[in-house]
């Protein structure tokens, strides 16, 4: 994703507010074959996570993994899929939860929103952002919950 001046900043409208940005890396939208497709394709097709020469990347990807990989991975999401979904959306929604109410509790109640957004899936991190920037947030404090060293993360 690729940043994006804004173009519709209202200077003579109220000061904008500061909000908090949940990242995490994604996860498939459900624990079948279309979905894991879907959140491989955009997963691996990141030049950031697989760093080899991009041509042969992507014959790789679109002739072996994407057409083999969603199937066997699927059994394996709906070992560990809850009533809640994917762990990690679940993890990352309770802790977005979490920390809105400490804000609430110290700083009154929706003065500091908080939005989840993930790098690979959804609720991406452009819909995030748009969230965010509707309610008039434009300082914007992105707390990334995956810190390992890769490129995506430090790209």
């Amino acid at each position: 994703m690729r940043f994006q001046g804004q173009t519709e900043y209202d200077h003579d409208g109220p000061s904008p507010g500061s909000g908090v940005l949940l990242n995490n890396l994604g996860t498939p939208d459900a624990p079948n074959a279309k979905a894991l497709r879907r959140y491989l394709r955009q997963f691996l097709s990141d030049p950031r996570v697989v760093e080899i020469p991009r041509l042969l990347w992507l014959m790789i990807l679109y002739l072996f993994i994407l057409p083999l990989r969603p199937k066997s991975s699927a059994k394996l999401y709906q070992q560990i899929w809850t009533e809640a979904g994917s762990p990690l959306m679940d993890i990352t929604l309770r802790q977005a939860r979490a920390l809105q109410a400490r804000l609430d509790q110290v700083y009154g109640e929706g003065v500091i929103p908080v939005a989840t957004g993930m790098r690979y899936g959804n609720p991406s991190i452009a819909k995030a952002l748009r969230e965010l920037t509707d309610r008039n947030v434009h300082n914007i404090v992105v707390l990334p919950l995956y810190p390992q060293y890769c490129g995506a993360t430090v790209g």
